[in-house]
């Protein structure tokens, strides 16, 4: 009888570790092994056996399958239309995870998938078998009050499921209010997550409570903890005769901060001089390290937050206020503790000679971006006459910032100059005005100075072998450029790949030169940024594809990104010799962690960033419904088209909006044609639109053809 029982187990094992085998449920087993209904207990035992010595496994839908050879495990990101996809370390694409196989999994889980048996043509594909880790603790929605009880609808519709909110949980929610839910319990296939209210934000209409939800919706910290903010009240008010001890006195030197207007952290001012034609660059740091210690309430803060974060109503700081506006902050005719490089250039923009250096400076004056440049390209005779002592320092500094650019292009660094957005707000955060914010010669030369003070520190910590955190942009992918050649090619451009299989970043900047002031720059331009891959931070030193750099890192900006502020310590501890083998090893131990922290921090603060632009665009587009706008193409999808205003709105048109026809999707050429008409839509297109609707809640915006267009 035993001999039987591992016969049987032998047979349904080998099904299993069939290559054909699809997974099935105990009956489909039978049917297949043409069991006969008397033996079908002793198949549920053969079954039963295999799960117990772990032989087999049972997934979520009750198909029995091989464990081996089937499970992985990643992290699972969700879609608004109910399907997902599992990235997993190694995998070269992810895994698609169909609807009915997600699971109640949430954007961020750690999942363990079962690769299912893949569709002829079609992607890998798995189901969430079981969830290893949840990310999402709280969500931010809107709350919909019944009689008895009430949900939290997520304003992240990747999310996928509505909040069970029992009555006594609501914390004095009302229906419509803006509140953060906690999950107490994650539910299954038939229960809804259910949680109670934490937070109640305020009427979804009330001014700024529209941001604060992309704030708490993002997890970005809004407040500073008491330990932080009591440390940085006993912060000095001015500089010591104590702190100026051992630092280079530059408090004579000449130099200026150009900023924005209502900029009020100001870590980096500029000096320079012109001798026998050669320049002595200074760029000066704010050295926020001489405040904030390792291991403090402050830095541990500063470290969570990773980096300031800017959206349109507010500023989300990575310091406090009191130092990041006050003692770090380089105001004009203080003096102030910096960290300075100061850098002898070349006309050919070489930096043939170096210093990094403790400094204490003084700031001249406070310039804007618009000040400056009204002095040198529009020659405001008013305000040429109000900084004449100054006039020739900028008219160098812009000779100055034409060389290194010419330089940095010469060695092939990509150039992206896209427009920049500035929302203008009313008192209750109603956007008034969406304009380009277009660079100009200021913005370009702190720009080129800043690039140039982040090489220098970057090559001359590399060669010392020293730990440090660098900032790094790897290749593309040739499979992703390959892609993009071939669109380009519609164009008349094509990417050529170097000796070794490789694109250079020249090949980019060629053709970015190329459709420079044609119809189609902002279109191509926006293609090759997305062709690139994410800069990151990481403790090698893997160079910097975009900017062509063999060295770079972030030193200029300690008040607002954390790698910067971590970086300054390193170089103060070398400086003063203090940097020994035990320094040396703590720094091996941490900054790893500090670059990994540091890149998901810049990421998030990106995204929060995006999504409070788009929730202000289409807020600013409801009180435009009806207007008629030129636009460009700058997307194509089997959905329809995006487009984009002038004024950097972007939204779909759906195909619903289009013609009455039946629409071919071209993905190689980015083009919809429509079957009976014949008429093909393209990126990079010019097009009449009119906006038909915008919906701040989902972020997004509709527009419809022009039909009284030419």
């Amino acid at each position: 009888m035993a001999d039987l029982f591992e016969v049987r187990k032998k047979k349904v094992m080998a099904l299993l570790e069939d290559p054909r085998y699809v997974p099935m449920k105990e009956k489909e087993l039978a049917a297949l092994m043409q069991v006969e209904a008397e033996d079908r207990p002793a198949l549920k035992e053969v079954l039963e056996s295999l799960l117990e010595e772990g032989s087999a496994v049972l997934t979520r839908r009750g198909r029995y399958i091989r464990p081996e050879k089937t499970f992985l495990v990643g992290t699972f990101s969700g879609t608004a239309r109910g399907f997902g996809f599992v990235s997993v370390q190694g995998e070269e694409e992810d895994l698609f995870i169909p609807e009915s196989c997600v699971h109640g999994a949430m954007p961020g889980d750690t999942v363990k998938v079962q690769v299912l048996p893949p569709r002829r043509g079609g992607r890998k594909e798995a189901e969430v078998v079981e969830i290893l880790e949840r990310a999402v603790v709280s969500v931010v929605g809107t709350y919909e009050q019944s009689a008895n009880f009430g949900f939290v609808v997520p304003d992240d519709g990747r999310l996928g499921r509505d909040i069970f909110i029992p009555k006594e949980h609501r914390n004095g929610a009302e229906d419509g209010m803006k509140v953060v839910a906690r999950i107490a319990d994650y539910g299954d296939e038939r229960r809804n997550p259910e949680g109670k209210i934490e937070e109640v934000l305020g009427p979804w209409d009330a001014p700024g409570v529209d941001v604060l939800s992309i704030v708490k919706g993002f997890g970005l910290p809004d407040a500073f903890g008491e330990k932080a903010l009591n440390q940085a009240k006993r912060c000095a008010g001015e500089v010591s005769e104590a702190d100026r001890q051992g630092r280079r006195d530059l408090r004579d030197v000449r130099m200026v901060t150009i900023d924005g207007e209502d900029a009020k952290d100001l870590d980096d001012a500029v000096s320079l001089t012109v001798k026998e034609g050669r320049y002595s660059l200074g760029v000066h740091i704010a050295d926020v390290s001489n405040y904030v210690q390792e291991n403090s309430a402050l830095d541990r803060e500063a470290r969570e937050r990773g980096t300031s974060v800017y959206l349109a109503d507010r500023v989300i700081p990575m310091l406090p206020p009191l130092l990041s506006n006050g003692i770090c902050s380089l105001n004009a005719g203080e003096d102030r503790l910096a960290l300075s490089c100061l850098m002898e250039i070349d006309q050919s923009g070489n930096v043939t000679d170096y210093e990094i250096v403790e400094s204490v400076i003084r700031v001249d004056r406070r310039m804007s971006y618009t000040q400056v440049k009204r002095i040198l390209e529009d020659e405001d005779g008013a305000l040429r006459e109000e900084y004449r002592e100054f006039v020739p320092m900028f008219e160098e500094m812009a000779r100055l910032s034409g060389i290194l650019r010419k330089k940095r292009q010469s060695r092939g660094a990509v150039d992206f100059d896209f427009p920049e957005c500035k929302i203008s707000l009313d008192r209750d955060g109603r956007p008034v005005e969406i304009r380009p914010y277009e660079h100009n010669v200021a913005t370009r030369l702190i720009e080129d100075f800043m690039l140039t003070a982040n090489e220098t520190v970057a090559q001359h910590f590399y060669w010392l072998e020293l730990p440090f955190v660098y900032r790094v942009h790897e290749r593309p992918d040739w499979e992703r450029m390959e892609k993009l050649d071939i669109f380009l090619k519609n164009f008349g451009y094509h990417l050529r790949r170097g000796r070794e299989g490789e694109i250079h970043p020249a090949q980019l900047q060629k053709i970015l030169n190329g459709v420079r002031g044609t119809a189609e720059e902002s279109l191509i331009s926006r293609l090759l940024l997305r062709s690139m891959k994410r800069a990151a931070y990481s403790v090698e030193c893997a160079g910097h594809f975009g900017l062509a750099a063999s060295y770079y890192c972030h030193f200029t900006s300690p008040i607002r990104r954390y790698p910067d502020l971590q970086i300054h310590r390193i170089i103060r501890e070398f400086l003063r010799g203090r940097l020994n083998e035990n320094r040396i090893e703590h720094y091996r131990g941490i900054l790893p962690g500090v670059a990994r922290q540091s890149s998901l921090a810049q990421r998030r603060a990106d995204e929060a960033e995006r999504e409070t632009d788009r929730l202000k665009k289409a807020e600013y587009m409801q009180d435009h419904l009806g207007e008629r706008y030129a636009a460009v193409i700058s997307g194509v999808t089997a959905r329809g088209l995006y487009v984009e205003l002038p004024n950097t709105v972007e939204g779909l048109i759906p195909v619903s909006r289009m013609e009455e026809d039946f629409f071919l999707y071209n993905e190689e050429n980015y083009a919809l044609t429509g079957e009976r008409t014949g008429k093909t839509w393209r990126l990079g297109q010019r097009i009449s639109v009119r906006a038909v609707s915008a919906d701040p809640f989902a972020r997004s915006v509709e527009f419809a053809i022009d039909p009284e267009a030419d």
